[in-house]
């Protein structure tokens, strides 16, 4: 680190132009990597099997679709011959607004499965273009219109899954990546602001921008080398924007912070440069490669998606960490005691009084203070015990708008809120279709079947489509048996696919690999922190402690989405009554590398005050006094810029973000400010310990003799990885 620190020094005005080089190049790609993302998933299961198919025949026919229900006059039914001719111009008039749609119809199949009570309504079920495009917002209202204008004398409404999903609103909500950067931006300032009170709060979030804008070519250049199997989802770019927004700023804090402690005793520009990167480097760089693990790990999930992220996740730390220990030291070097202004008094002691306080009260109380964390963290995993992973139901999105008004009148006329999760039946020969209809129609799970007709479904292979309308909405908690029932009856090598089924294929794809999840990080991150604090407790204690909080999450999870804590107040809708399938996957990946910064930066500062005194009791009170505000303030940054991801109208994202914003705060509080410094305390020497044995497997070199330096003596860098032998 110190020869980094000083060829960074050296050469700031080379490091400055390259940086300035690479910002500029990922200005011109960033509007173009949206482009190089593809949607979906792919997981083994006969769903998976079942939607290929359908796919390469009929598009986006695996989709769950948009419902149209048409509601005649008073008097009239749906075989009034005015009727008819309204239902066949609806037909007409759909084709011209919407011609990449595909709709199963009365109008054109006549299947009864389609006919509401009393024949005195019917529905129309859209269809998107292609795989990965869903009838959403836009596309109903777009269809509603085009009805209505045709046959003003029908009653219109529309609805879907996903238009249900996306909360009863006609916009796309605040879903821009952007708009997310921007107000996460914002918080992080207001933040720093308080923390630095100098201009020296705008360099975190110029490292951060630059950071964001690199990571978004490595990704870009990822798009050209993971295979086509594993593409990319779209949702990385959320990932890229927010994590890398408050990984890059959490980085840079830590060096500024240190920068400025080194100033305050005395030392010329360029000697606090150097310590800092010295330093506060060690833990910067430890911290990048255990959240780069925790994100990479992803990738021992069977799900394309999962991968892709966890393959992209690797990029977001690494960058973050090479930007602070570059360029971020070259500014100091040039710029920093000028953009450190104003100057307060206060700076001259980096200890801060509360945390000092604080970290006594712990001390004194640490048997307390670990009954209440552990009792906290403890109640809140067990809440994560009744965990129920499946999709939302129409019930539990439905609160009042539009679309919820559309799902009220399809109930009322007769139809189940499964019709918005209708399977489609790939039947290979189009011969065996009518049989199939007829076989599935017996089944008491479902409402009835149809068989899709027309131009538009007319397949190469001599396939055909059947659609089956189940009672309960499959891949749901409220499921059912309707998709087993669908193959049991279905017969002559009919496959049924859909969004549901493909749901499920999924969760179980996801959660069957997920104790290896576990195992892999756990191990790992064992190992590493072994090595990097010459200890065996202490990275035990960590790996532990992460596995709780991180299960505490998911107790919060299940509290706010699952049960409906605080629903109505943040987000204007009822509880989910589940979570949703990649929610706990991908909280797990991200909190477990992100919460480890945390540790890292305490414990980094509480060996070094060990290693000066020989003082456990000392070394805590010197690692939380210095560290406390840093801490809390990083947590406080990065839950800005998650919860503003939060708002975004997509369920999946708005969990994992609302998990992670509650994660980052009740790990960085909960456990590293209350646990860690009483833990800690109440091992008291064992801390340290580090078995000979131990040693010679992490390839550690003996310490030489203990000795207790003065005060002004530098301690021993802390949190490298210690030397091989």
């Amino acid at each position: 680190m110190e020869r980094l620190a000083g060829w960074v020094t050296r050469h700031r005005l080379v490091v400055g132009l390259a940086w300035l080089v690479i910002t500029v190049v990922g200005v011109l790609v960033a509007p173009s990597l949206s482009g190089r993302l593809q949607s979906g998933s792919h997981v083994s299961g006969p769903g998976y099997t079942a939607n290929t198919a359908i796919a390469a025949h009929y598009g986006g026919a695996a989709s769950d679709p948009g419902v149209l229900i048409l509601n005649t006059p008073s008097g009239q039914t749906i075989d009034s011959p005015q009727v008819k001719q309204d239902l066949a111009r609806i037909d007409s008039a759909l084709a011209q607004s919407a011609p990449d749609l595909r709709v199963v119809s009365y109008a054109a199949d006549g299947d009864n499965a389609l006919v509401g009570t009393n024949r005195t309504s019917t529905i129309v079920l859209a269809y998107p273009p292609k795989v990965g495009d869903d009838v959403g917002t836009t596309q109903i209202d777009q269809l509603t219109a085009a009805a209505r204008h045709a046959a003003p004398d029908l009653t219109v409404n529309g609805t879907s899954y996903h238009a249900l999903e996306a909360g009863n609103t006609a916009g796309g909500g605040n879903s821009s990546v952007l708009s997310e950067l921007i107000i996460g931006a914002l918080g992080a300032l207001l933040v720093l602001a308080w923390v630095f009170g100098s201009f020296l709060a705008l360099l975190p979030l110029i490292m951060a921008f630059v950071s964001v804008l690199t990571m978004q070519i490595f990704i870009y250049g990822l798009t050209y080398v993971v295979p086509s199997s594993s593409p990319l989802n779209p949702a990385v770019q959320y990932i890229v924007a927010l994590l890398g927004l408050g990984l890059s700023i959490d980085y840079s804090l830590l060096v500024v912070t240190r920068w400025r402690e080194e100033r305050t005793l005395g030392k010329t520009n360029s000697e606090a440069v150097a310590a800092a990167v010295k330093r506060a480097g060690h833990s910067v760089w430890f911290s990048g490669v255990v959240a780069s693990l925790g994100l990479f790990a992803l990738i021992v999930i069977p799900n394309s998606m999962v991968r892709g992220i966890g393959i992209s996740g690797l990029f977001i730390p690494s960058t973050a960490v090479l930007v602070a220990l570059t360029l971020l030291p070259a500014i100091l070097s040039k710029i920093g005691p000028a953009v450190d202004w104003p100057k307060r008094a206060s700076r001259r002691n980096p200890a801060s009084r509360f945390w000092t306080g604080w970290s006594k009260f712990v001390i004194r109380h640490r048997v307390a203070s670990a009954v209440v964390g552990l009792g906290l963290l403890g109640t809140l995993a067990g809440t994560a015990a009744t965990i129920n992973i499946a999709q939302p139901t129409t019930q539990a999105m439905a609160s009042a708008g539009t679309y919820t008004d559309g799902l009220r009148t399809l109930q009322a006329d007769g139809f189940p809120s499964g019709t918005l999760t209708a399977v489609p039946v790939y039947v290979p020969h189009a011969a065996d279709a009518p049989t199939v209809v007829d076989a599935l129609s017996t089944v008491a799970s479902l409402h009835g079947a149809a068989q899709a007709t027309g131009p538009a479904w007319r397949a190469a292979d001599g396939s055909a489509l059947v659609i089956a309308i189940p009672q309960t909405e499959v891949g749901s908690s409220h499921g059912g048996t309707a998709l087993a029932d669908i193959r049991a009856a279905a017969g002559h090598g009919a496959l049924a696919g859909g969004d549901g089924a493909q749901s499920i294929d999924e969760t179980n794809a996801t959660y069957g690999s997920f104790p290896l999840l576990f195992a892999v990080v756990a191990v790992v991150t064992f190992l590493l922190l072994a090595r990097g604090m010459r200890s065996i407790v202490l990275p035990a204690k960590a790996v532990l402690l992460n596995m709780l909080s991180v299960a505490a999450t998911y107790g919060v999870l299940v509290l706010v989405f699952q049960h409906g804590v605080g629903m109505r107040a943040l987000w204007g809708t009822s509880s989910y009554g589940a979570i949703d399938q990649l929610a706990p996957v991908l909280i797990f990946g991200f909190l477990f590398g992100v919460s480890m910064d945390y540790e890292v930066f305490i414990l980094a500062r509480v060996r070094e005050g060990y290693d000066r005194t020989r003082s456990t009791r000392e070394g805590i009170i010197e690692g939380v006094s210095r560290t406390g505000r840093l801490v809390t303030s990083a947590a406080i940054i990065l839950f800005f810029a998650l919860a503003s991801l939060s708002t975004a109208n997509d369920v999946t994202v708005r969990e994992i973000a609302a998990g992670l914003a509650a994660g980052v705060v009740l790990d960085a509080v909960v456990v590293r400010m209350l646990l860690l410094p009483a833990l800690v305390s109440l091992f008291g020497d064992l801390n340290w310990w580090l078995p000979d044995r131990a040693r010679r497997v992490l390839r550690l070199k003996p310490l030489p003799a203990a000795r207790v330096p003065g005060p002004r003596q530098p301690a021993r860098e802390v949190l490298a990885v210690g030397d091989a032998e």
